[in-house]
């Protein structure tokens, strides 16, 4: 069975955050699933696309416990990204991808209202 397909409002958390933020996509607007927009792996940019996840354990722990708000850093694009599938040149963000941010964390997909896998794209 294919890995499910990622859309716009995916639910996406950090290992190092403590609130869940919806994923924006800006990639690309003309392959839909239920009129959401499909993810690509370039859905990664800061404040755009990936909102901050609250407070920030990482940044926190190093300032003594002071509670530190999360800074969304994402170290190149979500990987490894479809192999199959792409949209707009760009292969389609799957929901087993996984987002690595420089100030120590990982992003992953938590919840995505899409129920297509890529077997049924």
């Amino acid at each position: 069975m294919g890995e499910p397909i990622v859309v716009e409002t995916a639910v996406c958390a950090c290992t190092m955050g403590t609130v869940p933020t919806p994923l924006t996509v800006t990639s690309q607007e003309f392959k839909t699933i239920n009129a959401m927009p499909v993810a690509t792996i370039a859905d990664c940019a800061p404040d755009v696309n990936i909102t901050p996840f609250g407070t920030c354990n990482e940044l926190t722990a190093a300032a003594s416990g002071v509670p530190q708000p999360c800074v969304p850093a994402p170290v190149g694009t979500w990987m490894p990204g479809s192999l199959m599938w792409t949209a707009n040149e760009l292969p389609i963000l799957v929901q087993t991808d996984k987002l690595v941010c420089g100030v120590g964390g990982e992003i992953s997909v938590i919840e995505n209202p899409a129920n297509e896998t890529m077997t049924s794209f």
